[in-house]
């Protein structure tokens, strides 16, 4: 099996946070039931670096917004495509979502699935 993840990046209201954070508590659940190994999300504290883009413009953030970065891992693409099929099948994710006001628009989402290049642990 070759791993994959699945990353992406999007704003979300700083004064929603705390709300948008127990939606991916949940969400994480989720996913991992239905075969993700691993789901991590970030929260910015640091988006410059001279020369670079940054998230925060990648996403249209305005000054009110906090940018959230994350992945997904799977055991294979082909465990992702299953995983991501589930997903969207699961009644509890249109639920979460339908629940919670975090003002998470997936429109200013950034996303992707990405093979291995380089690896290296510690």
């Amino acid at each position: 099996m070759t791993p994959y993840i699945d990353g992406f990046v999007f704003p979300v209201p700083r004064d929603r946070l705390g709300t948008y954070r127990r939606l991916a508590e949940a969400v994480a659940g989720i996913w991992k039931e239905h075969g993700a190994l691993e789901y991590q999300e970030y929260v910015a504290d640091d988006l410059h670096l001279d020369g670079t883009r940054s998230f925060a413009e990648l996403v249209a953030a305005g000054e009110d917004e906090a940018i959230v970065f994350g992945w997904v891992a799977f055991d294979s693409r082909e465990a992702r495509d299953r995983a991501n099929a589930r997903v969207a099948a699961d009644p509890r994710m249109a639920e979460l979502v339908d629940s919670m006001e975090t003002g998470f628009d997936a429109r200013r989402m950034a996303y992707g699935g990405f093979r291995p290049l380089v690896g290296s642990s510690t």
